[in-house]
């Protein structure tokens, strides 16, 4: 009888521990909620990726685009992925009212009409395929559900800011407490890693539970995004990483791109700072000559995973203003906080045709080839007057 008495001790210890892991496990999934499983417009999340040889920052083209579902060759799976975009379309116009914008649900018709014509890399590839280094551009809020998906040179500091009230994970050294204003949030601080949970984070802390953890998040939490003109974009990150001494870019890409492209006899400067005094820094043309090259000898320059993903916002970086107000009605926090109205980046599309003028048409043709697929899903016109000018 001793024996029998000490199993049932024993089997109800460890059903109060299994019990109190449980409770532990959803708290931090960001507490147990009662209610089912959003509609299908939340079923899937981005999955970008910055890549291993080239950072996301380069303005590749965008890791955060998505295709809603594979391809099915046969007749079947062809009727089934035409039922379920009707279906997405028909969610789309229920739910207009949420985001405050037609465009929107236009910008999400238009990806879903894209995608369904292209076929992507990865394209198919489950979530539980991605890698975790990969995972570090999704930013997570716990408290409010949110879900960021960051886009370097897409008003991502102020984005980043926004997160980083929302989330209180950043104490100001004047008032002892949180941040409550986004624009009074250092910008150089706010790339700081530490200061983000993110889903590359989550291995970490959760081991094997990690992916079942961000299943959930990415089924319960909202989640957005922005966008902007992809060459605009490639010029941007071309002036914030070349146009101005930088130690990193310096060491890791721009002596590369020098050393292959740039003519040079004899070594060069060891520092940014001694390169810009010589007048020695990589040209556009060498930059974009880098690309095309990667891009040619398969290098992962860019790392790109076609993800099945959805988001629930697309922003665009030239609607900026106006999107920011509906996303943070969308997400309800408009009463928190506004979104920073101080200065962005304004790299303008009529600058294309000048940045481009002493690049090569062939050159254009091939960058355009592999921005093609962000253009499209994006919605943005095809750079006539940038490919044909001579």
């Amino acid at each position: 009888m001793g024996t029998w008495r000490g199993l049932r001790v024993a089997f109800i210890l460890g059903s109060l521990f299994v019990i109190l892991l449980i409770i532990a496990y959803w708290d931090d999934v960001g507490g147990f909620n009662l209610y089912p499983l959003r509609d299908g417009k939340h079923e899937r999340c981005p999955q970008p990726s910055t890549g291993r040889s080239l950072p996301a920052s380069f303005a590749g083209p965008s890791s955060t685009t998505w295709p809603p579902t594979g391809t099915n060759k046969s007749a079947e799976g062809r009727e089934r992925a035409q039922l379920g975009r009707e279906d997405a379309v028909e969610e789309e116009e229920r739910d207009e009212s949420r985001d405050g914008s037609g465009e929107q649900m236009a910008r999400k018709r238009r990806i879903m009409d894209a995608c369904s014509g292209m076929d992507f890399p990865g394209r198919t590839r489950a979530f539980e395929q991605i890698p975790n280094r990969e995972l570090d551009h999704l930013i997570v809020d716990d408290t409010h559900q949110i879900i960021y998906c960051y886009v370097p040179k897409v008003a991502c500091t102020n984005w980043k800011r926004v997160m980083v009230v929302l989330s209180q994970s950043l104490v100001s050294p004047v008032s002892g407490k949180p941040y409550t204003d986004p624009e009074s949030v250092p910008p150089d601080l706010v790339h700081n890693s530490s200061l983000h949970l993110t889903f590359a984070k989550f291995w970490r802390h959760y081991g094997s539970l990690s992916r079942h953890l961000m299943a959930l998040k990415l089924q319960h939490y909202t989640k957005f995004l922005f966008v902007r003109d992809p060459f605009v974009r490639l010029i941007s990150a071309f002036r914030n990483k070349f146009g101005r001494p930088n130690e990193d870019f310096y060491r890791q890409f721009g002596s590369v791109i020098l050393r292959r492209y740039g003519n040079l006899s004899g070594s060069l400067p060891e520092t940014a700072a001694e390169a810009f005094a010589a007048g020695i820094k990589p040209t556009f043309q060498q930059f974009i000559s880098y690309l095309l090259d990667a891009e040619t000898e398969k290098e992962s320059v860019f790392n790109e995973h076609w993800r099945q993903v959805k988001y629930d916002f697309i922003g665009r970086l030239e609607t900026l203003e106006t999107d920011a107000e509906h996303l943070l009605k969308l997400l309800q926090v408009d009463h928190l906080l506004r979104f920073p109205s101080g200065a962005r980046n304004r790299t303008a599309a009529s600058w294309e045709r000048d940045w481009f003028a002493q690049i090569p048409v062939s050159m254009r043709t091939e960058l355009y080839k592999l921005y093609q697929p962000d253009f499209e899903l994006f919605g943005y016109p095809k750079p006539d007057s940038v490919l044909h000018h001579q």
